[in-house]
């Protein structure tokens, strides 16, 4: 009898400690899955942020010269196909008004200028990564007239009496008027014209003065010149009369997508950008 009792507190004891082992192995089991769910919920979300970040939208300010409108606005639409998550805003202007403008604080990623003056100005006083910037494009200076106009045959036309008035960009601001003044200096005839000078706040208000008939000539871009059906080019300016005609490019440093602003600078000195550029007349450089 006592042996009875004996062999069944020992099965009563097997049958606890099985209980007990299952019990710890399903704890154990339900943990374990648990930390796997956790990781697999870690991954998922990791990942979906990355894609999150990878498809977010960025825009980027360019503020870029009056001249480089046309190019601009055809790359824009390149650009998109490349990178719809980029969204892009431009500021047209004369190189020396968005200077200014960049200098005041407004939002900015990205300046082209139409000279280097107003660049190197930025460099100067800390607004422009200068390790961004480079030589984009180069352009030539030009005298234009209305279509129907035949009175002038070259620059020095404009020194003559029977010409009025003579569109020039504001010099100060302006570096297709620089340019032109540049010009006017090197021919002689600088005092000459300046009496009959109306100056426009960009080449593009310059070109439209010419295309209306307001004026009786202008110096403008090639490129704007090309563009126009209403004006003829009658002129380009002698070498050495200026200074290079170049566009230089740049990151803003006050920027908050600097990434997404090289890349950009990038395409648009990369095959396809140089491939509308020179579509509408500007030297593309290496």
């Amino acid at each position: 009898m006592k042996g009875t009792k004996i062999f069944a507190m020992m099965i009563m004891f097997i049958i606890i400690f099985n209980i007990a082992g299952c019990g710890q192995t399903a704890s154990q089991n339900t943990e374990i899955k648990k930390t796997e769910e956790v990781k697999e919920q870690k991954a998922v979300s990791t990942k979906s942020n990355e894609d999150t970040k990878k498809n977010q939208q960025v825009t980027l300010t360019i503020s870029a010269a009056a001249s480089l409108k046309e190019a601009m606005e055809e790359i824009k639409k390149l650009y998109a196909s490349e990178k719809p998550e980029v969204s892009i805003t431009y500021n047209f202007g004369s190189s020396g008004s968005l200077k200014q403008q960049i200098e005041q604080g407004a939002p900015a990623d990205i300046f082209i200028s139409a000279a280097s003056k107003q660049m190197d100005a930025l460099k100067e006083k800390g607004f422009v990564a200068e390790e961004s910037v480079k030589n984009l494009l180069e352009n030539k200076v030009v005298l234009v007239v209305p279509k129907d106009n035949s009175t002038l045959k070259d620059f020095n036309s404009l020194a003559e009496d029977k010409i009025k008035k003579i569109a020039l960009g504001e010099p100060k601001s302006v570096p297709a008027g620089q340019y032109a003044e540049e010009v006017l200096k090197f021919l002689n005839i600088n005092e000459k014209v300046k009496g009959k000078a109306v100056y426009g706040k960009d080449v593009k208000e310059v070109l439209t003065w010419v295309e209306t008939g307001n004026v009786d000539a202008g110096i403008v871009y090639e490129t704007d010149a090309k563009i126009s059906e209403k004006v003829k080019i009658v002129a380009s300016a002698p070498e050495k009369s200026h200074k290079p005609v170049v566009y230089p490019v740049g990151v803003i440093k006050s920027s908050k997508s600097t990434e997404s602003a090289k890349e950009f600078i990038n395409f648009i000195s990369g095959d396809q950008g140089k491939a509308v550029f020179e579509k509408y007349g500007f030297h593309t450089l290496k």
